[in-house]
């Protein structure tokens, strides 16, 4: 075999070999930034008018295609996308102008690997989570109250954030609050990062609201797995200890489509206890039957997808009580 032949053959190997330990990406595969000056890779630029604070809002997942991260170019997604939010707003939008940016959120798929292989497509969706606030602070806060809402994975992305950004004086004074609702913050968290202060009553300022929703039956998921323990709020009673809140006390499950409307609500659906040893939210009166997981990997009696939707009116409720504390302060 003549020496120019070797070369060539080292040379195939040697590129096959880059390719298979950068995860497979080609240079066009190489993401570009996105252009958060541009309105149309915003879901909400500042929805709402003559309200006291802004909100930050981040998607959860929606992306359910045979890839790694969303493309901003696919417009059916994109639409789920959009419809995610709807269901949500109606928490926030009496008392804050609405912020949402598109981005690259990791897919469905991505929650299938093991943590620390799910790392590079969430810091990717991240990035652009991030350039996104960062233009908003630059660009239309204004130095008004901000308070910060995900579900699922944007309720992750909103605790990245929380650590990214507010962790000096002037950003902190102006956090009402993080509604990190449907993903775990645990102990090692908060005391890694000060600024992840969990909530400890109804109406505390500057906090993190978390919970994740399950059936007594369920001790274990990917979202808070066995040996995990998750610092949770009540929504209910609003305690951070195992006393249990009667179904009486919930003022309306609300269940909304994607344009955000309330198609159908129910008064005094469920109550909940903390689950102390986990610190998951336990959730009474109603028959997992009812309420399936929907979401691939979670087991019968997750109840993640309804975190929001079983507690809603609880939880508009606490926004306007958190706010107005916020600026009586």
């Amino acid at each position: 075999m003549k020496r120019t032949d070797i070369k060539n053959i080292f040379c195939v190997i040697l590129i096959v070999t880059v390719i298979s330990l950068t995860g497979c990406f080609s240079f066009e595969d190489k993401p570009q930034s996105v252009d958060y000056g541009a309105a149309e890779n915003w879901a909400y630029l500042g929805v709402g008018e003559g309200k006291d604070a802004d909100v930050f809002m981040i998607c959860p997942t929606v992306d359910t295609r045979d890839e790694w991260n969303m493309s901003l170019s696919d417009v059916e997604t994109k639409a789920a996308f959009l419809g995610a939010l709807n269901m949500e707003r109606g928490i926030y939008e009496d008392h804050a102008r609405l912020y949402a940016p598109y981005y690259r959120q990791a897919a469905m798929k991505v929650y299938e690997l093991e943590r620390s292989e799910r790392e590079p497509y969430l810091k990717a969706a991240y990035a652009d989570v991030s350039a996104a606030f960062s233009h908003y602070l630059e660009n239309d806060n204004e130095g008004r109250p901000i308070i910060l809402a995900g579900f699922s994975q944007g309720a992750d992305m909103c605790l990245r954030l929380a650590t990214e950004f507010f962790d000096g004086e002037e950003l902190a004074d102006r956090l009402v609050a993080v509604y990190a609702i449907g993903w775990v913050l645990t102990e090692d968290m908060a005391a890694e990062y000060p600024q992840l202060k969990a909530a400890s009553g109804e109406t505390d300022t500057g906090v993190v609201i978390s919970f994740e929703c399950e059936s007594e039956s369920v001790e274990d998921t990917f979202i808070i797995p066995r040996g995990t323990k998750a610092l949770s709020i009540n929504p209910l009673n609003w305690r951070t200890d195992g006393t249990p809140a009667a179904k009486e006390e919930n003022l309306g499950a609300c269940f909304t489509d994607y344009d955000g409307n309330i198609v159908k609500e129910v008064p005094a659906l469920c109550g909940c206890y903390i689950d102390v040893d986990r610190g998951v939210l336990k959730v009474t009166d109603v028959l997992s039957s009812d309420y399936p997981p929907v979401v691939p990997g979670l087991p019968d009696g997750a109840y993640h997808v309804y975190d929001y939707q079983f507690f809603y009116l609880n939880l508009r409720e606490n926004v306007k009580a958190r706010l107005n504390c916020f600026l009586v302060d």
